[in-house]
């Protein structure tokens, strides 16, 4: 029995978009770690006039909203991956499906 034979007369898609996109991916999660970085980094020398109990506070609040835009960032490429993958799967060849013989197919029971 063979396990992967293709659907005769199926046309395969071309890919698109999608390849597109999982080729920028690792691009944008780099660029969206690294700017959330240097932007906390930033964010020391422009919050530095105020005093040093609000200093800290406000440094550390914007180190935690960064992490969570990086997380963030993480999620939402990791989501769009996954789901460029599945499109990049679903455009593949088709496959014939093993018949299965019911056997009250020809009289089905009341």
């Amino acid at each position: 029995m063979n396990w992967l034979t293709k659907l005769p007369g199926f046309q395969q898609t071309p890919y698109g978009f999608e390849w597109r996109l999982l080729r920028i991916l690792p691009h944008i999660t780099l660029a969206g770690t690294v700017l959330s970085a240097m932007a906390a980094w930033l964010a020391r020398y422009v919050f530095a006039h105020d005093s040093l109990i609000d200093l800290d506070r406000r440094i550390q609040t914007f180190d935690f909203l960064m992490i969570g835009v990086v997380v963030f960032i993480w999620v939402a490429t990791l989501t769009v991956g996954i789901g460029c993958v599945i499109v990049w799967l679903m455009k593949g060849p088709a496959y014939v499906a093993d018949g299965y013989d019911v056997s009250h197919s020809d009289h089905p029971k009341v």
